[in-house]
């Protein structure tokens, strides 16, 4: 095996990736190094890795002594970056789904906790909304947002991982605000389609679930009198 400083780009080859957990290992092409690379060190705009992808990178040490590999960039992602179909003016739908799948600027994600908290302003003046509510949002951001960062450790470091359905949960109960704070700050479950599509939709079910209840126990109070 060669030794190569930290910092040093090399070339190698993606020899095992785990697309639900989002991470793999590299092979360098000198000294067959075996790497282990985590979603986050590809780039943003990148397209998703594909197993015997050829790729340079750069290499760290974590505390724990493993080699890391970070700044991955090769040909294919290059041109996805460069291509003249994702630089053109999106479409409708095609706008709609980047928004779904997570490729747009962060600051959109944290506009919904701002619309959110308008739209809890004007609820909470057209009907009675217990305080405890506001509550159960703040504890269960809170705890999205711990959970998220355990996640996030576990997945850089190979470990036992929080299942992506308890991460849903844990937003569809009003712990979304939290977990997108999570998400940002992290880099976490930020550019997998599938899982991001998944979420938004939990957010508008739970919106519309606490306006629903807001107007029926409103009714109810009201009734009572």
């Amino acid at each position: 095996m060669v030794d190569v400083d930290d910092g040093t780009r090399v070339t190698g080859t993606l020899t095992s990736w785990n697309d639900d957990r989002g991470f793999g290992f590299l092979t360098t092409d000198v000294g067959d190094r075996r790497v282990f690379v985590h979603i986050s060190a590809f780039p943003r705009a990148s397209v998703r890795p594909i197993l015997g992808e050829s790729v340079s990178f750069e290499i760290e040490t974590a505390s724990d002594g493993r080699s890391m590999a970070r700044r991955v960039t090769g040909e294919r992602m290059v041109r996805a970056a460069a291509s003249p179909r994702e630089a053109a003016k999106p479409t409708r739908w095609g706008f709609a789904r980047r928004i779904l799948a997570g490729r747009r600027p962060a600051s959109f994600d944290y506009l919904a906790i701002v619309a959110f908290f308008l739209v809890y302003v004007f609820v909470s003046f057209a009907w009675p909304i217990p305080l405890w509510v506001l509550g159960v949002y703040l504890v269960t951001s809170i705890l999205s947002f711990i959970v998220y960062a355990v996640d996030k450790k576990a997945a850089t470091s190979g470990g036992w991982r929080i299942s992506e359905s308890s991460l849903l949960a844990l937003g569809i109960i009003g712990g979304w605000p939290g977990a997108i704070i999570g998400q940002q700050a992290f880099r976490h479950k930020t550019r997998k389609a599938g899982f991001r599509s998944t979420f938004w939709g939990t957010v508008i079910l739970n919106v519309l679930a606490f306006v629903t209840f807001s107007a029926v126990l409103s009714t109810r109070l009201q009734s009572s009198i």
